[in-house]
């Protein structure tokens, strides 16, 4: 029996296995399966703007179109170099640090919205009110001054 991580999630039918001239398996030479091969759940597109910022984070890094809510990246071809790459490009984004460990536990974009969405809060919690008020005219500076209720 293999460990759930070893256990195909897709197949692509060959009519025969690609050989290097020595006769070993080319691997470089397989097909790469489809995004979601495998699977029959439905696409959910980002329903968030946390969603939104990260299936374009694994769009961009794991080089895949229409990233959905529930779609995982490993199943999407990520691997650990890869979840560095995306962890990196949040910290650009939106600057904050999200440990590593975050994507292996929350594997699906809607997870691992939602975990940096938590992130995110609890750094909040810990400005003072001077360093929000300047956070919050620093976006006024970029995005116009906000309407009042």
């Amino acid at each position: 029996m293999l460990p759930p991580h070893a256990v195909p999630h897709a197949f692509v039918p060959l009519d025969a296995l690609p050989l290097t001239p020595n006769g070993k398996l080319d691997r470089r030479a397989l097909p790469v399966p489809s995004p979601g091969a495998g699977t029959s759940a439905a696409h959910v597109p980002p329903r968030t703007e946390a969603e939104e910022l990260v299936a374009e984070v694994w769009q961009e890094v794991l080089g895949v179109d229409g990233v959905g809510a529930h779609d995982d990246f490993f199943d999407l071809g990520g691997h650990s170099l890869l979840a560095t790459r995306v962890i990196a490009r949040l910290r650009a984004a939106v600057d904050l640090a999200v440990p590593l460990r975050t994507l292996f536990t929350h594997r699906t974009v809607a997870a691992f919205a939602e975990a940096v969405e938590a992130a995110l809060a609890a750094e909040i919690d810990t400005l003072s009110d001077a360093a929000a008020e300047e956070l919050l005219a620093a976006q006024d500076a970029v995005e116009g001054p906000r309407p009042t209720p």
